[in-house]
């Protein structure tokens, strides 16, 4: 099965590659066959890219999926609301079929936007049941994801069984993987931070984890001293960590999730882009949790852009977009198959319309998407080398009854909780 994109602005990601003014990319089989200017394949279905930015999708390091149901509730929340509100008051709440409902919309307004490969770090499993469906909510997405699976938000409770059962339902050569969203230094004893790295390395899952240095914790210097720093390891924000730490998590080989808007709003302290990049650490990028925050990939992009620029005018557009693409790809552990437009990967591609107002005329590619784009950008969408975006909307996917469900599933959770959705409700760290 061949299909050729042709005719569109080709940017790979891939220095070895190149990008092309005008360019075409085959697919054979799933995979990416040939990238160039002309390519002829008579026996390929064509997609037609005039007018069109073709790239490799976004990759979303570290999302809270399964809060889908109270998009934009949060936006005035500081952190501590934040905790009270959907760790206190909302998730008690949640049944499996919440949970499902909110990982596959939450998945697919993702891949809508064009993020083709996304990290879902669930903390939300009050009861296996709870993470089975949550785990089925991103198999129906036609997406790449990672399942980030652990213990509960600031529990001590050891997970070794549990993990361990969810692992033996997840292999590694599908389109949904799996890692260990694991309780860092800040949550939890060293000995439970000890045993779930070792947990980890003996299933072969590569391991997310908050991190901060925001009260004088050091807890990269922690893991370094118990032996547990690794290369597998993606710590997200870090905020606040010192400078040998930084360095320390470089050395490891390891990597680093910002998530910039969340960062800004919730008081975690500016972003730490120019300071993982001095430290020798190409940062990736992530949403984080959609009560706050909006889900696309490009304000994520453009707030971290900005922000840098702001703070020391040196970090460029195409820099931001590799955070976004291969660096993620990289973090995930998926470097091989996905994160650039190189022969013999995935085809994991998005093609973005250059001639909306929005951006017309393009002129600096990388640096429109990262200064102008939006979702409303994406018109065609390829997971694997298939469409799963076609014109401007999901194949296959009853959006309709989709949003009904989720409806059903918020008002039902709100009135269990007393949760006011006008924007009015603020809950305090005391409830």
């Amino acid at each position: 099965m061949k299909t050729l994109i042709t005719g569109g602005t080709v940017l790979t990601m891939d220095p070895a590659t190149g990008d092309l003014a005008r360019g075409d990319v085959l697919i054979t089989d799933g995979v990416i066959t040939a990238v160039a200017e002309r390519i002829d394949a008579p026996d390929a279905e064509v997609i037609d890219a005039t007018g069109r930015i073709v790239m490799p999708g976004f990759v979303d390091t570290h999302r809270h999926t399964w809060q889908t149901q109270f998009r934009g509730l949060g936006t005035d929340w500081t952190f501590a609301d934040y905790v009270a509100a959907i760790h206190g008051t909302v998730k008690p709440e949640y049944q499996p079929e919440d949970v499902y409902l909110a990982n596959l919309v939450g998945r697919l307004e993702a891949l809508n936007s064009g993020i083709t490969t996304m990290l879902d770090w669930f903390h939300a499993a009050q009861t296996p049941a709870h993470a089975d469906a949550a785990l089925a909510g991103l198999r129906d997405a036609p997406a790449r994801s990672i399942f980030g699976y652990g213990a509960g938000y600031r529990t001590t409770d050891r997970i070794d069984a549990e993990i361990r059962r969810v692992r033996a339902e997840v292999p590694d050569d599908g389109l949904v993987t799996m890692a260990l969203a694991m309780r860092g230094p800040g949550e939890a004893t060293m000995d439970l931070v000890v045993n779930d790295v070792k947990l980890a390395n003996e299933l072969d899952l590569r391991i997310s984890v908050h991190v901060d240095g925001l009260s004088g914790a050091r807890p990269i210097a922690e893991m370094f001293q118990h032996g547990v720093l690794g290369d597998t390891t993606t710590f997200v924000h870090a905020n606040g960590l010192d400078d040998d730490e930084l360095r320390m998590i470089a050395d490891a080989g390891a990597s680093v999730s910002i998530s910039p808007d969340v960062e800004l709003k919730m008081g975690f302290g500016w972003p730490e882009t120019g300071r993982m990049l001095a430290a020798g650490l190409r940062p990736t990028l992530s949403i984080d949790d959609c009560p706050a925050v909006g889900g696309d990939m490009f304000s994520t992009m453009r707030t971290t852009f900005s922000v840098q620029r702001g703070l020391d005018g040196g970090l460029q557009a195409r820099d931001v977009l590799q955070f976004a693409t291969v660096d993620g790809a990289r973090a995930c552990g998926l470097g091989s198959r996905t994160g650039s437009l190189t022969p013999g990967k995935d085809a994991d591609v998005i093609l973005l319309r250059a001639d909306d107002l929005s951006v017309f005329p393009l002129n600096h590619p990388a640096g429109t998407i990262v200064a102008a784009g939006h979702p409303g950008l994406v018109d065609t969408v390829l997971v694997a080398g298939r469409v799963v975006k076609r014109d401007g909307a999901l194949v296959g996917v009853d959006v309709p009854a989709l949003k009904a469900r989720l409806l059903a599933s918020r008002d039902r959770i709100a009135a269990a909780a007393g949760v006011g959705l006008d924007g009015t409700w603020r809950p305090t760290a005391s409830e």
